[in-house]
């Protein structure tokens, strides 16, 4: 995340260049576009370079020491039509190179929106989303930045120092195109190492600021656990410290900024004498005019406007590159996940689903699961057991391809998974999960969600199917209610029938039930189970339990112990066996009577 801090100077220009190579092919998409805007650059500052000539000829012909001073109506108005080229091809040139910063910008965001959802999982489990969504916003910024500012102030600045010191060269005396060189050197070299050793306070306080965004979006979205601990002071506290470190780097990166504004201003005012000296001689032994001095004077302010802002600029664009090269880091993370080659899709005859010997870890020391092996026949009905930790909901993430196994191979209809598109995979299996987690929009978009091409009247149907419409149509904006985020407004039941409702719709083959009722009470959990079972009728189901009630009816129950399978069967074939599944349900059997 945070690599460009630790690197050595050395490695920062070659990061660069690769950063700005990942654009190009974005931005030569408009050829002709980038193209009329350099030529509109050159024609207005070209425009500029001519303006202090028409200048130097009003003031030569105004300070003859002749009776008839005539009006150099000429030039005066020359001199105005110059100027207003110059604006117009500057604002012509941005107008026309707009769409291409744009386009750029969102092209390149949707690459990252894309290559994010394309990541595992464990990718995102890792992530905080706040600082991550920072990281595109201040990246995407970054973009427009640099062109505008590549093309728009170093490209023609640099032009327009080469043709003043060619004319100064051929017209004056040397002297005049050397000590201006020298000075605009100076002042560029100056402005850059100051700016470079400034740029460690900006980056200290950019890390820090997405820091303390994440905190504070933490801390927000943890809002009832905050208050049952009792812990705002705490969160406010740890906000401030962040904000604290915070402020020490933004006081030096200001402090700094007036060394720099000190220093250019001291170069300036040098070259600057020296020229006026030179030149002031120049008039007062009869070589030059009043005007050749105007003139001279002229170009060197029209060089150091733009100059003045080369530290900012030259800083936003080292920043501009750290938050693409950052936003594009994001695009270098592989995806755990991808699809083969030529992976074809899914076909689903009758779907039986099959897990051939799964081994499979998270990490290397923690082995996860040993050794699986069983078989969902078509239309049947599967439950898995065991105390968490044991391992069932990883089944359900390696069905859906979240992670790769380590060993064996899952089926589905005897194909290997890995060798299906993902997409064609997911479209085959509905998950009604633990717990439901719902978009901050209307219930008709959550349901919907199962299947956006759906009709109106299927829609009302799955709702139909889970029991949740009448629920629906008695609240006052109907299916238009909003859910609050992440569902605050509905209670458990109403939460996991949008979300039934939103699996039926999307009609799959193969459902999985991960512990889908253990958030709600019995009587929600019995009204919920009806119409769990109401779905799975003729779909391949694997439920994933955690309380054996539910699952009485399953056409085979695997125990789960550590990872491995320990006991199979029917429910009556594993009490009658008195083992483990026999203890567990003698216990939970307990636990109710209590109730």
């Amino acid at each position: 995340m945070h690599h460009h801090s630790e690197s050595p100077p050395s490695t920062a220009p070659r990061n660069d260049w690769k950063t700005l190579r990942t654009l190009i092919p974005f931005l030569w998409e408009h050829k002709p576009r980038v193209i009329a805007a350099l030529i509109c650059l050159m024609l207005a500052k070209g425009a500029m370079v001519a303006t202090p000539w028409f200048l130097k000829e009003i003031v030569d012909h105004l300070s003859v020491k002749d009776v008839l001073l005539t009006l150099p109506l000429a030039f005066l108005l020359g001199y105005g039509a110059l100027r207003l080229t110059s604006t117009l091809f500057n604002e012509l040139r941005d107008a026309i190179f707009a769409k291409v910063t744009q386009s750029s910008i969102r092209r390149v965001a949707m690459r990252v929106f894309r290559h994010l959802h394309a990541l595992s999982l464990r990718f995102h489990l890792e992530r905080q989303t706040g600082g991550m969504s920072r990281d595109i916003e201040r990246g995407s910024r970054g973009i427009s930045f640099l062109l505008n500012f590549m093309l728009f102030n170093i490209l023609p600045t640099l032009f327009e120092i080469g043709l003043v010191v060619i004319i100064l060269f051929i017209n004056y005396d040397a002297w005049f195109a050397i000590i201006t060189l020298i000075s605009v050197a100076s002042y560029i070299a100056f402005s850059l190492i100051v700016t470079e050793w400034r740029m460690n306070f900006r980056r200290t306080m950019n890390d820090l600021d997405s820091k303390a965004n994440s905190r504070a979006i933490d801390s927000l979205l943890n809002y009832e656990t905050v208050k049952y601990f009792c812990n705002e002071e705490y969160e406010a506290n740890r906000y401030n410290s962040n904000m604290k470190k915070w402020e020490d780097a933004a006081v030096k990166n200001q402090t700094s900024l007036s060394l720099l504004n000190v220093g250019q201003g001291a170069i300036i005012a040098a070259g600057m004498t020296a020229l006026l000296i030179l030149a002031s001689d120049g008039v007062t032994k009869g070589t030059m005019t009043i005007g050749d001095l105007v003139l001279i004077n002229a170009y060197l302010f029209q060089l150091f406007m733009p100059l003045n802002f080369l530290g900012f600029v030259y800083r936003e664009i080292k920043h501009s590159l750290a938050d693409m090269e950052k936003m594009f880091s994001l695009l270098a993370n592989d995806a755990d996940v991808t699809d083969k080659p030529n992976a074809a899709a899914l076909t689903v005859t009758n779907s039986s689903v099959r897990f051939d010997h799964v081994n499979f870890s998270y990490n290397a020391s923690r082995p996860i699961l040993h050794d699986v092996d069983f078989e969902i026949p078509a239309g049947k009905k599967v439950a898995v057991v065991g105390h968490s930790g044991a391992g069932k909901s990883t089944l359900s993430r390696l069905l859906f391809r979240f992670y790769e196994v380590n060993g064996g191979a899952i089926y589905i209809d005897g194909q290997d998974i890995r060798d299906v598109t993902q997409k064609s995979l997911r479209a085959a299996i509905g998950i009604v999960p633990q717990d439901t987690v719902l978009f901050n929009d209307t219930i008709h978009y959550n349901i919907a969600y199962g299947n956006p091409e759906a009709t109106e009247t299927q829609i009302i149907r799955a709702a139909q199917t889970a029991h949740i419409h009448d629920f629906i149509t008695s609240l006052p904006e109907g299916y238009q209610t909003t859910v609050g985020e992440r569902g605050l407004k509905l209670s458990g039941g109403e939460k996991q029938r949008i979300a039934i409702a939103r699996t039926v719709l999307k009609d799959p083959k193969i459902l999985i039930f991960d512990e889908a009722t253990s958030a709600l009470d019995s009587k929600s959990e019995q009204a919920i189970l009806k119409e769990l079972r109401e779905v799975a009728h003729n779909r391949t189901t694997l439920v994933i339990a955690h309380r054996l009630s539910t699952i009485i009816d399953a056409d085979q129950i695997l125990v789960m112990e550590q990872g491995r399978i320990v006991e199979r069967g029917s429910h009556r074939q594993l009490l009658e066996q008195g083992t483990l599944y026999s203890q567990m349900w003698t216990l939970q059997q307990q636990e109710r009577t209590l109730e």
